[in-house]
């Protein structure tokens, strides 16, 4: 896990490359306190740490880099399991910040369409979307162990859901992303995570289907 002066340092770095107020370190808390609810188990902030870790590796390729850092601080900040709109509450979340902390519009719009992608629901446009995108999903290509406990962790916020259901509902999930032409977008993860998280997807749906 990252520390947490780590993570203060990474917020204030990130609202200077940004050009803006930092809305302040209270906020950071806010997050931090958000991604640490006791209703989570995967969307925490080991998910964060990992997308960070990701980001880091592919973020010189980024057109707005900031952009996509803020997009991932916040990209699970609201998170009810039984909801439909956690993206979209945290994409206006975020916008609002934004624009309170005197960003442009045209930034605020674009940080508040990569939340959005990060529903899945539709494949990501730019690349900087793209960049997101993989980057959130990068958890498919984890190695054994790390993946085996991702599903633990989302089958555990989905506790409430009866097993036969879930399991049917889960490997429809996975398998939307083997239908794809590919799993990721970007060169650098088709390159490197490719085939680790499609051979993880298959042997996790068959899990699903036994």
């Amino acid at each position: 896990m990252t520390k947490t002066t780590d993570l203060l340092d990474r917020w204030q770095s990130m609202w200077q490359q940004l050009g803006l107020t930092n809305p302040g370190d209270a906020l950071l808390v806010d997050v931090m306190q958000r991604y640490a609810e006791p209703h989570r188990s995967y969307h925490t902030m080991q998910h964060l740490d990992e997308c960070f870790a990701q980001f880091d590796a592919v973020r010189n390729e980024a057109k707005h880099a900031a952009e996509i850092e803020l997009a991932l601080w916040f990209h699970d900040a609201i998170y009810d399991v039984k909801s439909h709109s956690n993206e979209r509450q945290s994409a206006d979340w975020v916008r609002s910040i934004l624009l309170r902390a005197d960003g442009t519009p045209a930034v605020a719009e674009r940080v508040h369409a990569l939340v959005m992608v990060t529903c899945h629901n539709a494949l990501p446009i730019s690349f900087d979307e793209q960049i997101l995108v993989d980057v959130d999903l990068s958890i498919l290509a984890a190695n054994p162990a790390r993946f085996a406990e991702y599903e633990t962790q989302v089958r555990a916020e989905y506790a409430w859901v009866p097993e036969v259901t879930y399991r049917s509902k889960r490997a429809e999930i996975l398998q939307s992303f083997l239908d794809r032409d590919t799993v990721y977008t970007t060169v650098y993860f088709k390159t490197n995570s490719e085939a680790i998280a499609q051979r993880n997807l298959v042997d996790s749906i068959g899990n699903l289907r036994q």
